[in-house]
């Protein structure tokens, strides 16, 4: 029974991947880029720079199923690219792995349907009302980490980002879902990095259902002059509710099927993002311990232990070492589109063929892959300077003029990309990371705990720390955490 219920599925999965190799391979044999120079080897983002180096900002190189994609840095292409985003769009085989990894709601994640009904959830106002969740969030986790250095010795190394992972883990169930998972509760021997994050991705499915009724119910509640509907601040309530509003005609409605599909989506991206940029940012400061005093002096000049996003927002140093971080750190090292049409892609500096030919200009044809490298970008000496590879949160004090031509939906940088594509809630991570960084960073000073150079980034697209020399290559990152004088 089962195996005559496998074998349809399996047939048909194979005779989708297999058409779209077949396609892929055709739009390879007959690209005009073809004879474009590049790398023998695939692409690896971790020497990326040196293939820059060797062939410039426009190059191809062999991806999945060994099609070439054109890379490109070039700022002028990449802006074309993401105006023009009914051409170039996600891959049919990349949508259909996300579908499979996150649920069928991440279909319409760059549709204007689902843009039109998530604003409402992810504007400024709506995020100043979640601050107070993730300001408690991070005091629980200064208290822990507080508890754990009294009873420890003077300079007890914590691995932090299981800590922050934890954390940002409440935060988005609270904040997200009206959901508690406890991640902080836990523990501190039973730090699995992954363990939590399993767990509470399988309820994330389980759960989802029960989570749309109950917000549906509080909703029709209020229709009816009972519970009061407007009072609930989660992600998803806001969500239902503006799905339901008078604005939306109805055949712009989500169905509750597409709506449950955006629960892992949304839990995925404002665990695992903010998470990884808050341990890099811990890093980066253990690194520059100029820096880390100077913002611990701005952070302590406010008086509460409890900052508004307005306050959060206001401290200008704070400001610069969140954009610094995720310049150098962005989460996401980079996206890719394909092209959709034939199309011409400008460029700013002329691209010069193996013949010596001059070309101001590429041609797409449709089916191309193109692979932008966001955080290629984020770190070109060309826009940043000679030291744009630093942390040196100074920098944002005069934006260098290049970097104003950078296309991206937030502070001239490409992280969370730009256009109608952009991430959609990068308030949530950005204030989210300020308020963990002004807790955090007011009550410790973090040292490095292992050897200059030590930590480094895993290769794949989300830019996670690991320790170099760790055969197993697991994600972390040790700090000493010592208590502020």
């Amino acid at each position: 029974m089962i195996s005559q219920l496998l074998l349809p599925i399996l047939g048909t999965l194979l005779c989708y991947v297999v058409l779209h190799v077949l396609q892929l391979l055709y739009y390879d044999l007959t690209s005009p880029l073809r004879s474009m120079p590049g790398p023998k080897a695939p692409d690896d983002a971790l020497v990326a720079d040196k293939w820059r180096q060797e062939f410039g900002p426009n190059f191809v190189f062999k991806g999945l199923f060994n099609v070439r994609e054109l890379h490109t840095s070039d700022i002028k292409a990449i802006a074309h690219i993401i105006s023009r985003s009914t051409v170039y769009r996600k891959a049919p085989f990349a949508l259909y792995t996300t579908r499979r990894l996150f649920g069928n709601g991440t279909k319409f994640r760059f549709e204007g349907k689902m843009r039109k009904v998530m604003n409402p959830a992810f504007g400024p106002a709506q995020i100043r009302l979640m601050s107070d969740v993730f300001v408690d969030k991070a005091s629980q986790l200064r208290d822990i980490w507080d508890a754990q250095i009294t009873a420890g010795n003077s300079n007890p190394t914590i691995e932090v980002l299981s800590w922050l992972r934890r954390m940002t883990l409440d935060v988005i169930g609270e904040a997200g879902f009206n959901h508690q998972f406890d991640g902080l509760k836990e523990k501190p021997n039973d730090l699995n990095q992954y363990k939590v994050f399993d767990t509470a991705r399988t309820k994330m499915f389980k759960i989802g259902n029960e989570l749309v009724e109950r917000s549906k119910l509080a909703a029709s509640k209020t229709a009816e002059g009972g519970e009061s509907f407007s009072g609930r601040r989660d992600l998803l309530s806001l969500l239902i509710r503006a799905n339901m509003g008078t604005d939306i005609p109805e055949h712009q409605r989500l169905t509750d099927e597409e709506v449950i599909g955006q629960i892992p989506t949304f839990f995925l991206a404002g665990h695992e993002t903010t998470s990884t940029a808050s341990a890099w940012a811990l890093h980066a400061l253990s690194v520059n311990r100029e820096a880390q005093t100077k913002l611990r002096e701005e952070l302590l000049t406010v008086t509460s232990d409890t900052p508004t996003m307005d306050e959060l927002n206001n401290l200008v140093y704070l400001e610069w070492v969140v954009r610094e971080t995720m310049r150098v750190h962005s989460p996401l090292v980079f996206t890719g589109r394909m092209a959709m049409e034939d199309d011409v892609l400008p460029l700013s500096k002329p691209y010069i063929d193996p013949n010596g030919g001059v070309h101001n200009s590429l041609p797409i044809p449709k089916g191309q892959l193109v692979h932008i490298p966001i955080l290629a970008v984020n770190t070109d000496p060309e826009i940043w300077g000679p030291d744009a590879a630093e942390f040196r949160p100074e920098r944002w004090e005069h934006v260098p003029e290049a970097a104003k031509a950078v296309p991206g939906v937030w502070a001239n940088l490409l992280t969370f990309f730009a256009g109608p594509h952009n991430c959609i809630g990068f308030r949530f991570t950005l204030v989210e990371q300020k308020a963990l960084l002004f807790t955090l960073i007011r009550a410790f000073e973090f040292e490095m705990a292992v050897p200059k150079g030590g930590i480094g980034r895993s290769p794949t697209p989300l830019q996670r720390p690991v320790v170099l020399g760790d055969k197993e290559k697991t994600s972390q990152m040790p700090l000493i955490v010592k208590q502020v004088s």
